[in-house]
């Protein structure tokens, strides 16, 4: 009869070992001597360690130092007291890889008596992807309230800077007088500056949809360097644009894609205040297509690289620091879409865009 109990006891062991080796959680237990004695599949993805790393050997291989002695207290104190302080419990702590790499981990503690011994268990939980997604979820919801918040503040200011700036146009028509003139044509043009900052802000905070379709990039490209032909004359810029016949055609939004292009080109003419050439190249890169954009210019200083594509970030005397946040996520927002920089200082500057190659599908859909 106990045979019998003991093959029972042995099998429903067997089945219990087989259930905790399929789960997603980290199973370790260790003795009252803080020798481990189970490890999981789980607890060796989760701290990146082998059981023949660990199985046999003092809890301290997966543990900080700090966390390791401040455990062993604890089992040293439950084995004299019997009074659990975690036990029966779920705490969320910082753990370590065996790589040194720490993370965030729920764990829960139980204690189970056999045979007059004692042993330990940690379920160990690992949080990183679930405080990612938390994170994320809190900056959609803090971008979502300030996005409509400067949607509210641009429409009540909108309006009184329109009628200023007409009420400037039509009095610089009847005024006589050139310092008067010039005090309204300083209004004029602070009122135009203050609408495109308001144009930026709400176009930087509002969600951006992509409206992917075929588009020539070799006549966008044309046609956006057609607008700043006048700034460039002044300036003594010279263009260069050469279209690899391989990469004309790409899947994105073409409203979108001139703005971007657009900012580009503005950047890099302003960066050349004593004129010289704005290169514009595209190439075949796989599915892709890159589209470079480099200037001679000043280029930007190591110290600055890392700033380039942050909101409100400008080397300029006047600008928002948004045309560029703005440009790399409608890039961002195309799939397999990158901006990229490469600068020198003193040397130029070189953005590179890649964006999706235009494949034929059914319906002629850009298949991405």
């Amino acid at each position: 009869m106990k045979e019998e109990i003991r093959e029972k006891e042995d099998k429903v062991l067997l089945i219990l070992k087989h259930a905790v080796e399929g789960t997603n959680e980290a199973f370790v237990t260790i003795d009252e001597n803080h020798k481990v004695i189970f490890f999981n599949k789980a607890a060796e993805r989760i701290f990146c360690c082998t059981r023949q790393e660990v199985i046999g050997h003092d809890l301290d291989v997966i543990m900080s130092p700090r966390c390791s002695k401040n455990h062993r207290e604890a089992v040293v104190r439950y084995v004299k007291t019997r009074i659990p302080t975690r036990i029966g419990h779920e705490t969320e702590m910082l753990a370590t890889r065996k790589n040194g790499e720490t993370f965030p981990a729920l764990i829960s503690f139980s204690v189970t008596e056999v045979n007059g011994r004692l042993f330990f268990t940690g379920i160990v939980r690992d949080l990183t992807e679930t405080k990612a997604l938390q994170e994320q979820v809190t900056r959609s919801e803090r971008l979502a309230a300030l996005g409509q918040l400067v949607a509210e503040i641009t429409h009540e200011i909108k309006n009184p800077l329109m009628l200023i700036g007409g009420f400037a146009q039509q009095l610089s028509r009847s005024m006589s007088g050139e310092k008067n003139l010039q005090k309204l044509n300083v209004i004029t043009d602070e009122v135009k500056r203050l609408e495109r900052l308001l144009a930026e802000l709400r176009d930087f905070h509002l969600s951006i949809t992509i409206a992917s379709k075929k588009v020539n990039i070799e006549e966008l490209l044309l046609e956006t360097l057609s607008m700043v032909g006048e700034d460039c004359s002044e300036k003594n810029i010279q263009t260069d644009l050469y279209i690899d016949k391989k990469a004309r055609l790409v899947a994105g939004d073409r409203n979108k894609l001139k703005q971007v292009f657009l900012n580009l080109f503005q950047n890099s003419i302003q960066a050349m205040e004593h004129g010289r050439t704005l290169s514009i190249r595209t190439r075949r890169s796989g599915d892709n297509v890159e589209v470079s954009v480099a200037d001679e210019g000043c280029g930007i200083p190591e110290r600055d690289m890392e700033r380039v594509f942050s909101p409100f970030f400008t080397t300029k005397s006047h600008g928002t620091g948004l045309g560029l946040s703005i440009s790399k996520r409608i890039i961002e927002g195309h799939v397999g879409g990158s901006l990229t920089v490469e600068s020198k200082e003193g040397e130029g500057t070189t953005f590179k865009i890649s964006l999706p190659s235009y494949r034929r599908n059914s319906g002629n859909r850009p298949s991405l």
